[in-house]
């Protein structure tokens, strides 16, 4: 099974391999040296040199897991030779590299003297290999999962496996729950219908069911899942809205650069502000987002979600009032107004 350090030093070498300045050829020696500067040698104690035989069974693991097949040719090094399409390798290895990227810089990484981490990650206790392979290979898995807005329940699942998807720094495994045979537990209206998601933060005692295979719906277009919302919810029953937004020039600079969706337009600029428009399904998550900004965001449409700012305005104003010398003695517990229940969310 591959482990964290062995996936870290996977990624590391197919961009090494990708990243051949006009060869298609990378010696032994270069992969080497590339994967012993960023600490990840042997399979047994990161931080000790890598040695070739560490490599030629990475390469078989890449083969067996993701579908692409790395090949020597004598004097020239080792490439590519094959991907195999018909099991998504690009979108496996474009995965694997992408979580080589995110998970590289930590404690024990050379890296550490330039760069400066976010200190603010999740806690992750699961094993990314196994999920990576019941991935690639159509294998059920069954862990457990916290239920965090339920009291911290403890559930139960099985699982088809479908994607892992990072959103707003946290890792969500996404697929259908599956019954004791490994079949659908919910008949399908369309291919996606069903879907749901798991935080990888909130699984633990996975494991992989090597004896039931399911076939992959290759009917999911997984370009389109997430298109029509923010974050990680998409619940199709929710309708598509036009929202209209209008922000100071300052708040709209950072969005320019960063649009909160892809459907974001500029409507209207003038000195002082900055109207745009966004096309999505109006989820907690997207009305977190609207928060982050509360210094200047103001909803002109659609009214509904105007409403829903201001009460979460009022309830944060009533949580807060007081004299500003009050503000080393809270008031009591009973005084404090309840928290609202979320208007909609996950597991």
């Amino acid at each position: 099974m591959a482990k964290f350090s062995q996936l870290k030093r996977m990624g590391l070498v197919l961009n090494k391999l990708n990243d051949r300045q006009g060869s298609r050829y990378v010696p032994a020696e270069d992969l080497l040296r590339h994967i012993e500067n960023f600490g990840y040698g042997s399979e047994y104690g990161e931080g000790e040199p890598c040695s070739l035989r560490t490599l030629q069974r990475d390469f078989k693991t890449i083969d067996q897991l993701f579908g692409i097949t790395i090949k020597h040719c004598a004097g020239r090094g080792y490439y590519i030779a094959e991907r195999d399409h018909e099991a998504n390798a690009d979108s496996y290895e474009a995965l694997l590299i992408n979580f080589e990227m995110l998970s590289s810089i930590d404690q024990d990484s050379t890296l550490q003297q330039y760069v400066l981490p976010e200190h603010r990650r999740p806690a992750l206790h699961t094993d990314f290999g196994l999920m990576l392979e019941a991935l690639r290979r159509g294998r059920v898995l069954e862990f457990r999962y916290t239920l965090v807005r339920h009291g911290n329940r403890v559930v139960e699942k099985r699982l088809q496996p479908y994607f892992l998807k990072e959103s707003q720094q946290r890792w969500y495994l996404i697929g259908f729950e599956a019954d004791d045979k490994g079949k659908r537990m919910e008949a399908a209206a369309s291919p996606a219908a069903g879907l749901k998601s798991f935080a990888v933060d909130r699984i633990s005692g996975l494991a992989m069911d090597a004896s039931q295979r399911f076939k992959r719906d290759e009917r999911i277009d997984r370009e389109t899942l997430f298109q029509d919302c923010f974050g990680i919810w998409n619940d199709p029953t929710m309708p598509v809205e036009e929202i209209i937004l209008r922000y100071d020039t300052l708040d709209a600079a950072f969005l320019k650069t960063f649009p909160l969706h892809t459907s974001q337009e500029i409507l209207e600029e003038t000195d002082t502000s900055v109207t745009l428009r966004v096309r999505l399904r109006v989820t907690n998550d997207f009305v977190m987002e609207l928060l982050k900004r509360s210094r200047s965001v103001e909803v002109l449409q659609p009214r509904s979600l105007r409403r829903r700012l201001h009460e979460v305005y009022a309830e944060a104003l009533n949580r807060n009032a007081g004299n500003a010398g009050d503000a080393g003695n809270p008031p009591a517990a009973t005084d404090r107004p309840k928290k609202a229940a979320p208007k909609d969310g996950g597991h």
